[in-house]
């Protein structure tokens, strides 16, 4: 049994003159969550899609499950799983509904016990009589969830299926995501948020249809030299004007109210310099402290030097 339950061989895809992926490779090991991160446009649901066999690239080679996606399509249709952003629930069905409904197109006959699993590992069995159209976001997602899992899929596609669901929603849909990690199934998911990436095995990181960096989230944060401080001051955007100045400063990004501010080399008395340069320079310091590089960090670091 081959470890690679997806490969990825310099897949181009282009939509008239717009190349969405430019020679993308990567694999997906068995057993492992693998995050697809980058901003709109970056070439995820597109990546995703060909995963799936819902698109053909124009040139390279796509292969799951020791598969062709497109050739394949119905007999890989029964080991994976799909989460579109626009999962279609039936609003007119209750929950155990639209599960049966599910089971009945995947052809699964004796799915009681399934559904019943399902909805007590979702925790939506105290709302299984209820329409879906009822349900809040969060818990339209679990069902949508279970619905992709009712056939026993070996791998499930999950295309940015936490955005616009609240911060409680999205943990109990992780903590969903890793109990059935733990059953064995791959999980490759599609998401603009990096925190989430942190979460996963292996994580590639794609911009522009290009694939930045792939590896462990850890492994990518250690690729960047020096260290990092995160500075909060009453005007941010003077203080990243400051300390770009600063010799020994090797780069500054602002994420909200936080600069996070790369030093060219290691220095555990290079705090008390940052503070007292942006004192000197009329700007209040609310906190300065140093922090361990985020995969935002190395995301803004790759997409620089690719550029």
């Amino acid at each position: 049994m081959s470890p690679d339950v997806i490969v990825i061989d310099r897949a181009t895809k282009r939509f008239g003159r717009t190349e969405a992926l430019k020679e993308l490779s990567l694999t997906v090991r068995r057993g492992e969550m693998f995050g697809l991160i980058g901003p709109d446009g970056a070439g995820k649901t597109t990546t995703i899609r060909l995963i799936c066999g819902l698109l053909q690239s124009n040139a390279g080679r796509v292969q799951v499950l020791g598969l062709d996606p497109i050739r394949d399509h119905r007999q890989l249709t029964e080991s994976v799983g799909y989460l579109s952003q626009q999962f279609s629930l039936y609003g007119d069905l209750s929950v155990d509904e639209n599960i049966a409904f599910f089971a009945e197109i995947h052809g699964v006959r004796e799915y009681a016990a399934r559904r019943d699993r399902l909805l007590d590992l979702t925790q939506l069995t105290p709302f299984r009589a209820r329409l879906a159209s009822r349900l809040s976001g969060g818990m339209k997602q679990k069902l949508a969830l279970a619905c992709t899992l009712v056939h026993e899929p070996a791998l499930i596609v999950l295309d940015e299926p936490t955005t616009g669901v609240d911060p409680v929603s999205r943990r109990e849909f992780w903590k969903l995501l890793s109990e059935f990690l733990g059953l064995g199934i791959t999980i490759v998911m599609a998401t603009p948020y990096l925190d989430e990436a942190e979460r996963c095995s292996r994580v590639g990181l794609l911009h522009g249809g290009r694939l930045l960096a792939l590896d462990e989230p850890a492994a990518l944060r250690a690729t960047l030299p020096g260290s990092f401080v995160e500075v909060i001051a009453a005007d941010q955007r003077r203080a990243v004007e400051v300390l770009r100045r600063m010799p020994g400063v090797s780069d500054v990004q602002l994420f909200g109210e936080r600069a996070h501010v790369r030093l060219a080399e290691a220095d555990e008395g290079f705090e008390g310099a940052l503070k007292s340069r942006l004192e000197s320079a009329g700007v209040p310091v609310e906190s300065v402290r140093p922090i361990a590089a985020s995969l935002e960090d190395v995301f803004i670091a790759r997409l620089g030097e690719a550029s």
